[in-house]
């Protein structure tokens, strides 16, 4: 109704599931629900970058039919591991890793793979009309569009699993209003690690304290977007493509403790808020078992523990990468992609000492600013505005360091 999911029956219970990025604290966190309810489902895929020491003790434990690492070293590695204790799974190349998220070996893909590079693996899945659990924000920041009309026409399901858009999920769900009847959602967020530090003192910033996030145990790429608030951005974004509402209905508060995880207001004034601990295991449960309730191993959330709920308006001055992501989401078109391919860059750059941390949305505004905006027309289209924004962004980066 107001997101692209649809209801689901019970027959995607008990079913396979394909986990993207299984190494990293989404795929983690999966893995810990899936063995909360044990005969729930059947991980016959995992995926990753180059972890070859997480992965094969995953597939010791879960013993998945395939396992795809992007990195070919690793992926060596892992078959001579894998060898080595007589296990059965077998290791595949890209070509087969994609012909298998859409086979018939694959019902759910949990997309948890960090960054634009996850996009061809959840285009995959939506053309085989999957269902998809997204934590992969990056892929409807780029893509919302397409992917949302390649899920109409493929019946694919894309249901979100970050903390802030399965709230909002939880809080219309059933609700018999239509889009008219909203008056805006609030995205809520940490305001991460320097909330409450002098913005003079911004440019002293170390990745050390960057990735050393108040609330959430995170990777570093994402801790760094919380840190200049760009995941708030990216989240307005894909919250645009998720609920199809105008982004002007779309707000954001701060709230340090991490409590309330997004709020909607009705036009009668009316506030439903989902609360919970700050723990990804919920939004993954609420994902893997809908319509059902399935356990999620999280602590129970204790009020009276807590006492006191804070908000604020997020300091826009300090924060300027919110704003540079809604001009990207009012210019429409490749103007995502080439905001997040800039934030990638510079977030890496950053992260190896090679500019500093105010130098991060400095250098998206310079790569927005200068690379003409163009039709979203194809998946090619936007792997080729992600280039130029990288290219863009590197030369940048290269001014200012000489």
């Amino acid at each position: 109704m107001f997101c692209h999911t649809g209801l689901f029956d019970e027959k995607y219970l008990m079913k396979k599931i394909a986990i993207l990025g299984s190494t990293g604290s989404i795929g983690v966190s999966t893995l810990e629900v899936i063995e909360a309810n044990p005969g729930f489902c059947s991980v016959n895929l995992l995926a990753a970058e180059s972890n070859t020491n997480s992965i094969f003790e995953q597939c010791q434990k879960f013993h998945p039919q395939y396992a795809y690492l992007k990195q070919d070293s690793s992926a060596k590695e892992l078959k001579d591991k894998l060898s080595s204790k007589k296990l059965n799974t077998l290791v595949v190349n890209q070509d087969d890793f994609l012909k298998i998220i859409s086979g018939s070996e694959v019902d759910v893909v949990v997309a948890g793979i960090v960054g634009v590079a996850g996009l061809k693996s959840v285009h995959a899945a939506v053309l085989a009309g999957k269902r998809i659990l997204l934590a992969n924000k990056e892929s409807y920041v780029v893509a919302g569009e397409l992917l949302n009309n390649l899920a109409d026409l493929n019946k694919a399901k894309i249901f979100p699993i970050d903390s802030e858009h399965s709230a909002i999920h939880q809080c219309l769900e059933g609700k018999k209003e239509t889009n008219d009847d909203i008056k805006r959602l609030v995205l809520t967020g940490s305001g991460g690690p320097f909330l409450n530090k002098d913005i003079k003192d911004f440019v002293y910033i170390t990745p050390e304290e960057a990735i050393n996030h108040p609330v959430w145990s995170m990777g570093r790429k994402i801790s760094v977007d919380s840190a200049t608030m760009m995941n708030k951005g990216l989240e307005v974004i894909e919250a645009k493509w998720l609920f199809k509402l105008d982004h002007r209905k779309i707000d954001i508060l701060v709230h340090p403790e991490g409590i309330v995880h997004s709020l909607v207001e009705f036009q009668d004034a009316s506030v439903i808020a989902q609360m919970s601990v700050p723990d990804m295991k919920i939004p993954i449960a609420y994902g893997l078992g809908f319509p059902k309730r399935i356990k999620s191993g999280a602590s129970s959330l204790r009020l009276d523990e807590i006492g006191q709920l804070n908000f604020s308006r997020p300091d826009l001055k300090k924060f300027p990468s919110i704003n540079i992501a809604r001009e990207a989401l009012i210019s429409g078109g490749t103007a995502s992609t080439l905001l997040n391919a800039a934030n990638e860059e510079a977030v890496g750059a950053f992260l190896n000492n090679k500019i500093s941390f105010i130098q991060i949305p400095e250098i998206i505004s310079f790569v927005m600013d200068t690379i003409p905006i163009k039709t979203v027309k194809t998946l090619e289209s936007i792997f080729e505005a992600d280039a130029l924004g990288r290219e863009s962004a590197l030369n940048r980066m290269h001014q200012l360091n000489n």
